[in-house]
């Protein structure tokens, strides 16, 4: 396996499981000219954050439902390492300070909303664990994208991203249901995922955030109030 290095996960709490796969993650596999990784994880203070939030909202063996995005940007996990959570939400709503400039990302504003509106952050992970397709994310020219936003870039980083998801699934995640966060590209192309490696039994999509938040604020609190309907099921 390249990329993903195999975790010994027996008697560990699942904050510890964690917290190893995002400490093993490696951006080994080469991917086309022009692309760059977005790796984070050699940072220091990304994997101080990254042991903080944790081990303060994950230390039990209790398993999680999980929520996957398409891959980390530059403002937000690209930076803490924590999938949807930006540098100033880390400090005011989580609690874990840290020395990154305090700049909110669009996408981490709406799902704190909605994890606000769950019942809050505690109560929210401990059934929920947020991650991406793609648990590394990629620039081009300087700006994000998207692991399917190229044929050629999907071809080279899709072993890796099999791999991610299957080391996930070992973490102690619920395989009945898993929830995208994005209807369109990012469901379709996790579903293409799913019919060939059966990761789930069923998979159900959600909006994106950044897309209510760029498109549809006006709507923002009905897309909340029918994400909470959804994730209030499991």
């Amino acid at each position: 396996m390249k990329g993903v290095e195999e975790i010994k996960t027996d008697n560990m709490a699942l904050s510890d499981k964690i917290i190893e796969f995002y400490r093993n993650l490696t951006p080994e596999r080469s991917i086309p000219q022009g692309f760059e990784w977005l790796f984070p994880y050699k940072e220091t203070e990304t994997l101080s954050c990254v042991d903080q939030f944790y081990r303060k909202y994950f230390n039990d063996y209790n398993p999680r439902t999980i929520l996957l995005g398409i891959n980390p940007g530059r403002f937000g996990a690209g930076v803490t390492g924590i999938s949807f959570t930006d540098p100033k939400i880390l400090k005011d709503k989580c609690g874990i300070d840290n020395d990154f400039p305090k700049k909110n990302e669009l996408s981490a504003v709406f799902v704190y909303e909605f994890i606000e509106a769950f019942g809050g952050i505690e109560a929210f992970y401990q059934k929920f664990f947020i991650s991406s397709v793609c648990p590394l994310g990629f620039t081009r020219n300087g700006i994000n994208c998207n692991y399917y936003d190229d044929k050629d870039l999907y071809q080279s980083v899709k072993p890796f991203i099999v791999d991610s998801l299957r080391q996930q699934l070992e973490l102690g995640i619920n395989r009945n249901i898993a929830f995208s966060l994005g209807k369109g590209t990012n469901y379709k192309y996790l579903q293409y995922l799913n019919d060939e490696f059966q990761f789930f039994k069923e998979i159900k999509p959600l909006p994106h955030p950044r897309w209510v938040m760029q498109y549809r604020r006006k709507d923002k609190e009905v897309h909340i109030q029918n994400i909470i309907k959804q994730l209030q099921v499991i």
